[in-house]
């Protein structure tokens, strides 16, 4: 069978190394200039690192300000705020300190700035982002989202629906990796942003996009959360486990940005509408409850999966390997801790419906058609109702 056609982006700039935030100035080069306007944006639960931040930046003769109203999942008045606050500071260059909410809010605010629009007027790409956005560097406290290295921000609306907004203009211009950055992260979140990546990975080489130049890049995420993610979380100080999980999940972002995501996004992402669960546990149980079925419908994809994340593969049939795959996705994400059941967070059967009615919503649409395997209205029943029931 020949390989169908496919084009492959660039990802950004990636500088990669422990405690080179403090060298940020050196690294962003040219992207802020000699005594440059620069907007700082951070999670408001990082101040310590966001300082950190910003004195690297001041000490290189940078003008700072700073912004950080941003929640998990930021809604549109947040992103709104941010490219007002670099309109007023006259800034050419926006810095994102933080997980994926303060990143997606960075890289947004920046292609948004030189122009009035708010950030609804960008929602599902209905509209082309303006000419020359500002500078965007990003850089990642957890190890998940994969944000500094895609063209997407997720963000919700004034009716707390959640959607995306996509563009040239939303690409990072450097990406910013310092595992000692993430050491402070608490267990269930480097659990559930690990997860978050090792779902981008699996998603991305097994949709109907994928390509094998990026199947590369996804396997290898794959392998390097299967044997750090663990450690990364029982011995939090370990820097080889955390620059790997890191690494990983850039990689990771890379796939996606280059093929996509799938209907453990599409789910996940209504999931995050209908019930607030954070976004790397809802995909990681979404992908949970349609891995066996997605593999019955691509086989060799996602052999080549279960190979990367521990499986024995050797002198097997394809379609052996591939059956183990949900078995052994579920050990993993069960071992590294993820919280299975959703009844801590109110949700249940009674919700089945909802969930499945949000998860066609258009929003989702793209993920559920890029998806391997095409379905139907009972195969999302069917799929929401393990993620609901599930203990």
């Amino acid at each position: 069978m020949s390989i169908a056609a496919f084009s492959f982006a660039p990802s950004p700039r990636i500088a990669f190394g422990e405690n080179s935030v403090d060298e940020l100035a050196r690294h962003a080069g040219g992207l802020i200039g000699r005594k440059g306007a620069v907007l700082l944006v951070s999670d408001p639960g990082v101040p310590a690192l966001a300082d950190r931040a910003a004195k690297a930046l001041e000490q290189a003769g940078a003008n700072v300000a700073r912004y950080d109203d941003i929640r998990s999942d930021p809604m549109a008045r947040q992103v709104d705020g941010a490219a007002e606050a670099a309109r007023r500071h006259k800034a050419t260059c926006v810095v994102g300190i933080g997980g994926g909410s303060a990143l997606d809010t960075t890289k947004f605010a920046a292609a948004m700035a030189p122009a009035s629009e708010p950030a609804e007027h960008y929602a599902l790409a209905v509209n082309p982002f303006p000419a020359q956005p500002l500078a965007k560097i990003c850089i990642p406290t957890t190890a998940g989202t994969g944000s500094e290295a895609t063209r997407v921000s997720v963000f919700s609306t004034r009716e707390g629906v959640k959607v995306w907004a996509w563009g040239e203009a939303l690409r990072p211009d450097l990406a910013l990796l310092d595992p000692t950055l993430t050491v402070g992260l608490p267990p269930h979140l480097t659990a559930a942003t690990g997860i978050d990546a090792l779902v981008h990975a699996i998603e991305a080489c097994t949709i109907r996009r994928s390509n094998p130049l990026n199947d590369g890049i996804c396997h290898q995420a794959i392998r390097l959360i299967a044997r750090n993610l663990k450690r990364a979380i029982e011995q939090p100080t370990d820097l080889t486990a955390r620059g790997n999980v890191q690494i990983a999940a850039t990689a990771a972002g890379i796939g996606i940005d280059n093929s996509g995501t799938g209907i453990a996004h599409a789910i996940g992402h209504a999931l995050g509408t209908v019930g607030r669960v954070h976004h790397g546990r809802a995909v990681g149980l979404a992908l949970r409850a349609a891995l066996a079925w997605n593999a019955e419908g691509a086989p060799a994809k996602h052999a080549a999966i279960a190979g990367a994340l521990g499986v024995p593969t050797l002198q097997r049939r394809t379609t052996e390997v591939a059956a183990e795959l949900a078995g052994s996705y579920d050990r993993f994400v069960r071992d590294v801790g993820l919280e299975i059941s959703l009844k801590k967070d109110g949700l249940g059967a009674t919700d089945i419906d909802r969930l499945v009615e949000t998860t066609q919503a258009p929003e989702n649409k793209p993920m559920r058609d890029a998806n391997c395997r095409t379905s139907t209205v009972e195969d999302l029943r069917r799929i929401c109702t393990e993620i609901l029931t599930a203990a």
